[in-house]
């Protein structure tokens, strides 16, 4: 397609190089979503790839729905898992999916902690960084990790990531984001241990995130996977009114960390919330100040920053960029996958969010999908609530009317 931006959105389509060299020729990425087209065990499906096959052409950088990393990670229903070597072969095909058009297809590694609801569905029981009594989804018990049980899932993450090259994908993102084990580790609300993974030193609660992102390196360097990109994502700070489960300084000084063991190639900054890339910081010396902005300033020079959170506009995506490297997106691309081409085209008239009857199959929207954060949508608003409803209603319906409609 012969570009013709107009002028005013230009910006968003100049390339960006990767400290590893990696050139990708505009500013957008695929947000990871979580689309529960897996099977209940976790293997890829024929909708999961079709669903990604529509999007090619979205974004030439795409990172996948939340890949957890053993049984006791899982946060959705049907979710995809990266668990043993009998999920190369479904993960690898996903992979080629993504990458049919150019793009870098990244698999995000994650491990759900204490928040792992459907492990604790399945098992009755879940795991995190200290012991903790719970009352939601019911009440429950969490499970301080051992040791052993720490270097088990360290292990994981390293195997997962082997699995991940095997597969054919072009990286791996970790993710430290949204009270994801990493996270749990790192803030002082959900640690309390006083060994050395615990709350008394940033050294400490950072440690296990460090040796998570030393062992994946580890195996980077092991399968000589030149240019393998190994991306992170983080929730700069964590506040509960007055109080500070950690700063976004604290936050930055971690990712410092990450980048003394590992070859981090980018960082995007994701949580819940209403337009998060306007999100301003709420504790410590930057109070008041973008969170964007003092990411950013913090990693020129080190690492891009992705911009991410109810981005779903031309001009969202032109004011984020401002204050980051490159704009993420996720709901905007449910709707409509050809937003960047339109974009690109000079046809920004023609992108629409809106989601018909008509529109669906052609959209490859799976039975089931996005059923467990719809709620989300709800409160992030990145989709109009009349496409939300529309969500809502066709996946209450259940995945086999959907398939016997469209299939």
């Amino acid at each position: 397609m012969t570009q013709q931006v107009t002028s005013k959105y230009q910006p968003l389509f100049l390339p960006i190089t990767f400290p590893n060299g990696i050139q990708l020729p505009n500013r957008f990425s695929l947000n990871p979503i979580t689309l529960n087209a897996s099977t209940s065990e976790g293997y890829v499906t024929d909708a999961d790839v079709a669903y990604a096959k529509r999007r090619a052409k979205s974004a030439p950088l795409q990172i996948t729905t939340a890949a957890y990393i053993e049984e006791y990670a899982q946060l959705f229903e049907y979710g995809p898992s990266v668990r043993n070597d009998t999920y190369i072969k479904g993960l690898s095909r996903l992979a080629k999916a993504m990458k049919a058009s150019g793009a870098k297809a990244i698999l995000q590694l994650t491990h759900a902690g204490r928040f792992a609801r459907i492990s604790l569905k399945d098992f009755g029981v879940v795991y995190g960084p200290s012991e903790m009594h719970l009352n939601s989804p019911v009440k429950h018990e969490v499970l301080a990790m051992s040791q052993r049980k720490i270097h088990h899932v360290i292990q994981q993450y390293a195997d997962a990531t082997r699995r991940a090259i095997k597969a054919g994908f072009d990286g791996v993102e970790i993710s430290n984001a949204q009270r994801l084990l990493p996270q749990q580790f790192f803030s002082k609300f959900s640690n309390q241990r006083t060994d050395e993974y615990g709350a008394q030193s940033i050294e400490n609660r950072a440690r296990f995130g460090v040796e998570v992102m030393q062992a994946v390196q580890r195996v980077v360097d092991e399968e000589h996977a030149d240019q393998f990109i190994i991306g992170f994502r983080g929730t700069p700070e964590e506040t509960r009114g007055s109080e500070i489960g950690y700063t976004v300084d604290e936050f930055n000084q971690y990712f410092d960390r990450l980048l003394d063991v590992a070859d981090v190639q980018y960082f995007a900054i994701a949580s819940w919330g209403h337009d998060i890339f306007r999100e301003k910081v709420r504790s410590g010396n930057h109070r008041g100040e973008l969170v964007n902005d003092v990411v950013t300033n913090h990693m020129k020079g080190k690492v891009p920053v992705i911009a991410t959170g109810g981005i779903n506009s031309a001009d969202k995506a032109l004011e984020a960029l401002q204050h980051a490297d490159m704009v993420g997106g996720s709901s905007m691309f449910i709707t409509e996958p050809d937003f960047v081409p339109k974009l690109a085209a000079g046809k920004e008239d023609q992108i629409d969010l809106s989601l018909t009857d008509e529109k669906w199959h052609d959209l490859a929207i799976p039975a089931n999908a996005f059923k467990d954060i719809v709620e989300f949508m709800d409160f992030g608003g990145s989709l109009s609530k009349q496409t939300r409803d529309e969500i809502r209603e066709e996946t209450s319906q259940g995945s086999v009317d959907y398939f016997n409609k469209y299939q």
